[in-house]
C-alpha cells in the first residue's frame, strides 16, 4: 500500500507520488522570529518533522527545506525598541528557536535559508515577473503583483477573484493600481533596514520569499509544500500565483496544511495571557509528552491545548514506557532470541500486527491519531 496525503489543492485525498521516484523535495513555511518561539511552532515544526520521518522510514530519500524569515515589520519594530540591527535581532532569534527545536528533538531541515540572504534571488524574481506583465512598480518605489493577470488565483483557498473585492476598500494613499495586488518589494521608510534594487531602496514582501527560497532550492515544481491553515489565504494562494506566473508551471504538486492550536478554547495571545512558549512547556515536561500531545490528532485538525492535557500525555507516556520495560526484562527473563518458538510469546499475533497497523495507519495521510490508538 503507498502513501495517500489530502491535497489542499485538490480538496481530496490522493495516492502520493513522487516527480523523482524515490525522492521527495519538501518545502514548508518556517519561523518569523520576532519573539520566542510558542507551541504553535512546535506543533508544526514537530509534523513536518515526522513526515520526513515516515518518508524516510519507508525508503524515500528526502530534501527538506524550512525557511526563517529574518525581515519583517514585527522584527523591525522589536529591533528598534532594543536599538539594534535587526539582522543582528533575527539571529539571535534564530539560534533560540533552533535550541528549542532540538530540545523538542526536531531534527534540522537539509536547508534552512533565510530571507536577508536571498535579496538577489527575490530581486531576480521580481524582475521575471515585471518582464511577463505580472508585476508593475510605482514611483513611491513599491512593485505590487497583478492579481488579475493570473487566471487561476484563488485555486488553493477555493475563492473567486470577484468575491474577494467586497470588504476591500482602496486607500487614499494607496498606490496600486487594484486592491487586490499584493506587494513584491516594498519601499524602505525613513531609518529602515533596506537593500538596493531597481526600484529603489527597500526590502521584500512576505509572499515572494518563500517563492524565490523553494525555486532556488528545489526546482520550479517539487513535492509538497506544507504550512498552517492560516497561511492558506492569503500566503500560499500569493506563492502559487507569483511562482506559476513565473514559471509557467505547476508550483507545488502536494499542499498539506496543519491545523492551528487553542489554549483552554482561545487563540494564543500575548494579551491574554495564555501563550505558551516551547521554553516554558520544555521547562515542565518532558519533549516526548509534548510531541505525543501534538501528535495524538490527527495533523490537520485544530488542537486545543492546556497543562492539563500535557499532564495526560505524561500518563500516557508512562504506561507505555512502563509495557517497554516489563518487555525487556521479559525478553532477558526468557533469553529469547531471533529463533524462538512464536508459540512461547503470549499474543504472538498482536505483535506480529503492531508494525503492519502502524503503516497502513501512516500511509493513510500519516494519521498519528490512529498510530497511537492502535498502540494502545
Amino acid at each position: 500500500m503507498g502513501i495517500k496525503v489530502f491535497n489542499t489543492l485538490s480538496n481530496r485525498k490522493e495516492d502520493f507520488v513522487a516527480l523523482k521516484e524515490g525522492h521527495v523535495n519538501m518545502y514548508a513555511c518556517g519561523i518569523t522570529v520576532y519573539d520566542q518561539c510558542h507551541i504553535g511552532h512546535s506543533r508544526q515544526a514537530i509534523i513536518y518533522d515526522v513526515i520526513r520521518k515516515y518518508f524516510t522510514y519507508k525508503g524515500y530519500t528526502m530534501t527538506y527545506v524550512r525557511n526563517y524569515t529574518d525581515v519583517d515589520d514585527k522584527i523591525i519594530q522589536r529591533a528598534a525598541e532594543l536599538n539594534i540591527d535587526p539582522i543582528e535581532y533575527s539571529a539571535q532569534k534564530i539560534l533560540e528557536a533552533e535550541s528549542d527545536l532540538k530540545e523538542l528533538h526536531v531534527d534540522d531541515a537539509d536547508f534552512s535559508p533565510k530571507v536577508s540572504e536571498n535579496i538577489v534571488e527575490i530581486i531576480e524574481l521580481i524582475k521575471g515577473l515585471m518582464e511577463k506583465d505580472f508585476a508593475y512598480s510605482t514611483k513611491e518605489g513599491n512593485v505590487y503583483f497583478k492579481v488579475k493577470n493570473f487566471s487561476e488565483y484563488g485555486k488553493l483557498s477555493n475563492r473567486k477573484v470577484d468575491d474577494l473585492y467586497h470588504g476591500v476598500r482602496k486607500e487614499v494613499d494607496d498606490d496600486k493600481e487594484d486592491p487586490l495586488d499584493f506587494a513584491l518589494w516594498k519601499s524602505a521608510k525613513e531609518a529602515e533596514i533596506f537593500w538596493e534594487s531597481p526600484w529603489g531602496k527597500g526590502r521584500p514582501g512576505w509572499h515572494i520569499e518563500c517563492s524565490a527560497m523553494s525555486l532556488n532550492l528545489l526546482g520550479n515544481t517539487f513535492d509538497i509544500h506544507g504550512g498552517g491553515k492560516d497561511l492558506i489565504f492569503p500566503h500560499h494562494e500569493n506563492e502559487i500565483a507569483q511562482s506559476e506566473a513565473y514559471t509557467g508551471t505547476q508550483f507545488a504538486n502536494y499542499w498539506i496544511h496543519n491545523g492551528l492550536i487553542t489554549i483552554n478554547g482561545q487563540k494564543m495571545s500575548k494579551s491574554l495571557g495564555n501563550s505558551i512558549t516551547i521554553k516554558e512547556a520544555i521547562s515542565k515536561y518532558q519533549a516526548d509528552v509534548i510531541r505525543f500531545s501534538m501528535l495524538n490528532s490527527h495533523y490537520s485538525s485544530n488542537l486545543d491545548l492546556s497543562y492539563e492535557e500535557f499532564d495526560k500525555s505524561e500518563k500516557h507516556l508512562y504506561y507505555f514506557y512502563n509495557t517497554l520495560l516489563a518487555l525487556d526484562e521479559f525478553i532477558l527473563k526468557n533469553k529469547f532470541t531471533k529463533e524462538v518458538d512464536p508459540s512461547k510469546i503470549p499474543n504472538s499475533d498482536k505483535i506480529e500486527s503492531i508494525e503492519f497497523d502502524f503503516q497502513n495507519a501512516m500511509d493513510d495521510d500519516f494519521n498519528t491519531a490512529l498510530a497511537i490508538s492502535n498502540f494502545f
